[in-house]
């Protein structure tokens, strides 16, 4: 299912940017164009400053014994990007619970001026000891709840892809 539009000048009100790189040459497939692999490494990069916004350094979560894990994501793949170009995620949080947060990437491809590519993702804390989601806590959770009733003034709607908003597990903001 094809995302509603949205412009570069929406997308920009999420400055500043997560991550910004160049796509080395050698991430080229044999189509000449970066292979998707290398967007969910992107996309991961973006996470770890995000993980950082939001006071999820592994440094804070250490004394808590934590983690943060990918529990589900998608990936809609809209323009190819191609080794060489620049690029730019910026991040949008759509949601969270006790557990865990919801939020859109967006790589920008600086070099064409478009949207390549758009990453949903449902991310949890997690306790390493017992490999299962536990609650964030409380400054943590403030700061992610904070982000996400910031992005959900925006005057855009936030392109969910649907399936992992209505699966009932995180209440969803938009």
């Amino acid at each position: 299912m094809k995302p509603p539009a949205i412009t570069l000048e929406n997308i920009l009100q999420l400055e500043p940017a997560s991550l910004r790189m160049e796509i080395p040459l050698t991430w080229a497939d044999s189509n000449g164009h970066m292979n998707m692999r290398w967007y969910v490494a992107i996309f991961d990069d973006a996470g770890e400053h995000l993980n950082h916004h939001l006071g999820l350094s592994p440094e804070a979560r250490a004394p808590y014994g934590a983690g943060t894990f990918d529990l589900e994501h998608h990936t809609h793949f809209l323009k190819e990007a191609i080794p060489g170009d620049r690029v730019a995620v910026y991040t949008r949080m759509t949601g969270c619970s006790a557990k865990r947060m919801t939020y859109l990437m967006f790589l920008v491809n600086e070099s064409r001026n478009e949207l390549s590519a758009i990453f949903e993702c449902v991310n949890g804390l997690v306790d390493l000891k017992a490999r299962k989601t536990m609650p964030y806590p409380k400054e943590i959770f403030e700061s992610i709840e904070a982000e996400v009733k910031t992005h959900s003034t925006l005057t855009w709607t936030a392109p969910v892809c649907g399936v992992m908003s209505a699966s009932g597990r995180i209440c969803v903001r938009q």
